[in-house]
């Protein structure tokens, strides 16, 4: 298939950097349409993969099948090269699902335990902390700027700080892929811009391969360096430079799904 044979030329070796592959993945809910027909993509170690799509495309379904949360009617998905149902490496993947940060104003825990939370399960149902543990989590709090904050409420914060705490949880494993699923729904321009850049440094800086599903491309288009839309059938998976060539791009922008603000 066309990205297979991308991924082979891109990394030289087969497989060598492939984190995630999804080959001929078809899916639908009960007695209704396929929601997913036939898609085919590789997520490549370093990658930062903008997944787009109208709403209603499927990319939370493709996030799900990805996770091994749904079974594809046909096809496979292979992570680091085993059938996602034989996969038990589930701490080197971070993902923060959709409305993550819709915190109830009265949830009592603090910055600090939300991203401990994500360490309950290396350690069952202890609530004792490891000098490890600790440094973990100052150090997933750092990356995202919100260490200062370990003892507030995470209720109290705004929306542009539960999100980093969350981005924290997922990355306190130090994870090889983090999968975020509509991030920004219902934040302002400025936060996320900030949110972005803070996402960039993740992949440059702590070598955090990342696929950000969205919608509405905006400011990601200034870092993401992998794109592939879904609607229903995958109609691109390739570099940003050619997508903002591409067909499928002026599709998109005719429909009003994206707006790019690459600069």
């Amino acid at each position: 298939m066309s990205e297979e044979k991308e991924a082979q030329s891109s990394s030289g070796t087969k497989n060598a950097l492939e984190l995630v592959r999804v080959d001929g993945v078809s899916f639908k809910y009960d007695a209704g349409p396929n929601v997913l027909e036939e898609i085919s993509l590789t997520i490549q170690a370093g990658d930062f993969l903008a997944l787009l799509g109208p709403n209603g495309s499927g990319k939370t379904t493709l996030v799900k099948l990805i996770l091994g949360l749904l079974k594809p009617l046909a096809g496979n998905v292979f992570i680091k090269g085993r059938p996602v149902e034989e996969f038990e490496e589930w701490p080197k993947i971070g993902y923060v699902p959709q409305k993550a940060t819709h915190v109830d104003p009265f949830f009592p825990a603090s910055v600090r335990e939300v991203v401990a939370m994500a360490l309950f399960s290396r350690r069952g149902a202890s609530l004792k902390k490891s000098k490890e543990e600790e440094k973990a989590i100052a150090t997933a709090l750092q990356s995202v700027g919100m260490e200062d904050f370990m003892g507030r409420p995470v209720s109290r914060l705004s929306g542009g700080q539960q999100q980093r705490v969350f981005i924290a949880r997922a990355i306190v494993h130090s994870p090889e892929l983090l999968i975020l699923d509509e991030p920004t729904a219902g934040v302002d321009a400025v936060t996320q811009e900030r949110f972005y850049e803070m996402l960039y440094q993740l992949n440059k800086q702590r070598a955090i391969t990342i696929l950000l599903v969205t919608h509405d491309i905006g400011v990601v288009t200034m870092h993401v360096n992998k794109v592939a839309c879904v609607n229903q059938r995958l109609t691109y998976h390739g570099t940003h430079e050619d997508f903002c060539q591409s067909e499928a791009f002026k599709a998109m922008l005719a429909a009003g799904h994206l707006v790019s603000h690459r600069h």
